[in-house]
């Protein structure tokens, strides 16, 4: 599609950049839903949906990882309107973490940590090894707490 084709259908250059961001974040909340076990009846289900969408071991988590990267297309959040988009999906992910039963600063910490291995996955700085390394402690950290085996 040429440039103009693209501005006459967005309106404007920043009506385009809102539109990537929205469906960006919508495809990785779809995923992360994608990944959510029912079955799991205790505290931490969502947090874990979200390690596992973002480590998964097989180039399937690409997807995903674009969402960890939406953070680091430069200068894209400096235009307000994209800045509130993913403001809305913050709040929307805060609020779905806050009631999945788990500590603030335990989902802070799983999160993030799931967020920067998948990142580390997308410029190619973790091997599937690693990476199913990296979710298998992170979903103890989302479950009881604990690593099972040593570290």
């Amino acid at each position: 599609m040429s440039k103009s084709g693209l501005i006459h259908h967005f309106g404007s250059r920043d009506q385009l950049l809102i539109a990537v961001v929205q469906d960006v974040q919508e495809r990785f909340r779809a995923t992360v839903l994608s990944h959510l076990d029912l079955s799991e009846n205790y505290p931490g289900k969502m947090l874990r949906a979200y390690v596992r969408a973002l480590c998964e071991e097989s180039s399937q988590a690409v997807a995903a990882r674009d969402f960890t990267a939406v953070a680091s297309w430069g200068g894209l959040h400096a235009l307000p309107a994209v800045s509130a988009v993913s403001d809305e999906h913050s709040a929307w992910w805060h609020d779905r973490f806050a009631v999945d039963g788990l500590g603030a600063e335990r989902i802070q910490v799983v999160r993030r940590a799931a967020e920067g291995v998948a990142l580390a996955a997308l410029y190619g700085e973790e091997d599937e090894a690693s990476i199913g390394t990296a979710r298998r402690l992170l979903l103890a950290l989302a479950t009881d707490g604990t690593f099972r085996t040593p570290i």
